[in-house]
């Protein structure tokens, strides 16, 4: 969809569809039918180097779509595999593993090797989305956008229209994300395609509190596939920020028990905590150090992920340590909002003010990190700050967190009174 640079996207909760795919049976929906299948392919051709590279990429995939670590293994032997068969030329495992690394939150890597890819294929389409996600993971905005921008011009489609979109919301055009997620929109033939593009408009409009039209999306994915799991979640934490908390609670209950990821775990939790019961509460934010722990021992780099979960619901001296961390490695609006809050959590809430900045920026359209930067300011003696910031983020957002919005209500209520 080129000409559309004054866009800006969705948030990127879900990775784009497999792309550059040779077999027809990867994309269908059904991934773990099409892994079988090219199983049964490479026992009988061993030696297809291209083979080898689409397997790897499935085991990338599924690993994304189950929560399943495990599979991050499978998708390097396969890719190396492919790589001793073809060392030269061969975009396809280079492509692979630029996902692999993303998946593991190796950003550099991604980077790197979708670089690689797209010296051998300038229009392999996985290499360049990678590329946009490794890019908007570093921190590297301008790029990004540029990057997206070339992608559109060489290989339009829904996997580049999504990440475009992305990079658009980030920053803080909304209206432009829109517009290219109503295009990918119509470019969507499968139900896939429906599910995942529906969901990323979804997600778009409840981020802005438009929960109306945010149901209405949710429904058109869950009606184009029934099984899509963000779908799924996005209609619960919909119907959270609606007050539906029975709704929103048995629809993420059933997310979290096919995909057991620390998003997902603290969202369940959270809406637990705001019914009263802390024990089930409790219960799911200690699941986090089993995934953390599994993650880690297949290659996963967790830094992040633990520190927004132990922040609030954990050790907080170690949602600081891994904040730091993550810091170090990639300097992100994500990265810059989790130390900050992990410092405020610890008592150090002066020390937070200097990534604010970057945290939620001016033009920021993100609830959740304008009501960490409004507790912030208050707790740091800028009540004035504060109230401006809890303000902007309750009218974006006014049900962003079943305990974030709750606290956000309770402290402008005390900057009032005093």
């Amino acid at each position: 969809m080129a000409g559309g640079a004054d866009q800006e996207p969705p948030t990127a909760r879900t990775a784009a569809p497999a792309a550059d795919t040779p077999f027809e049976q990867i994309g269908t929906g059904d991934l773990a039918r099409g892994v079988t299948g090219l199983q049964a392919h490479l026992r009988a051709r061993p030696k297809d180097a291209r083979g080898w590279a689409t397997l790897g990429a499935a085991y990338v995939e599924q690993a994304r779509t189950s929560g399943d670590p495990t599979r991050y293994p499978q998708a390097d032997k396969a890719l190396a595999r492919s790589l001793a068969l073809q060392p030269r030329d061969n975009d396809a495992a280079l492509a692979g593993r630029a996902a692999l690394a993303a998946a593991r939150h190796d950003f550099h890597g991604a980077l790197r090797e979708s670089e690689a890819a797209l010296k051998v294929n300038a229009f392999s389409e996985r290499a360049m989305s990678s590329r946009i996600d490794a890019l908007v993971e570093l921190g590297s905005y301008d790029k990004a956008l540029a990057a997206a921008e070339q992608a559109d011009d060489r290989r339009p489609g829904i996997p580049v229209f999504t990440r475009y979109a992305y990079v658009l919301e980030l920053r803080g055009d909304v209206a432009g994300a829109r517009r290219v997620l109503n295009v990918a929109m119509n470019s969507a033939s499968s139900p896939g395609d429906m599910a995942y593009v529906s969901t990323a408009l979804g997600q778009l409009e409840w981020s802005q509190g438009a929960y109306a039209p945010a149901l209405k999306y949710f429904t058109t994915a869950l009606d184009a596939d029934p099984g899509y799991l963000p779908a799924l979640e996005g209609r619960s934490r919909t119907q959270a920020a609606r007050g539906d908390t029975k709704g929103a609670v048995s629809g993420l209950e059933a997310v979290v028990d096919r995909l057991p990821l620390p998003g997902q775990l603290v969202a369940l939790g959270e809406l637990y905590e705001a019914a009263g019961r802390k024990a089930d509460a409790r219960n799911q934010y200690e699941l986090i150090g089993t995934w953390t722990q599994l993650a880690r021992a297949n290659g996963v780099d967790t830094d992040l992920d633990t520190a927004l979960a132990l922040a609030d619901h954990g050790d907080k001296a170690q949602a600081l340590t891994a904040a730091r961390a993550e810091w170090k490695k990639r300097r992100t609006v994500h990265t810059a909002d989790a130390l900050a809050w992990a410092l405020h959590v610890n008592g150090r809430s002066a020390e937070a003010l200097q990534y604010l900045a970057t945290s939620a920026p001016a033009g920021c359209r993100n609830a959740v990190f304008l009501y960490h930067r409004g507790m912030i300011e208050r707790a740091a003696g800028n009540p004035a700050a504060a109230r401006a910031s809890l303000t902007t983020a309750l009218k974006i957002n006014p049900g962003f967190s079943p305990t974030g919005s709750r606290a956000a209500r309770a402290a402008l209520q005390a900057l009032e009174a005093s």
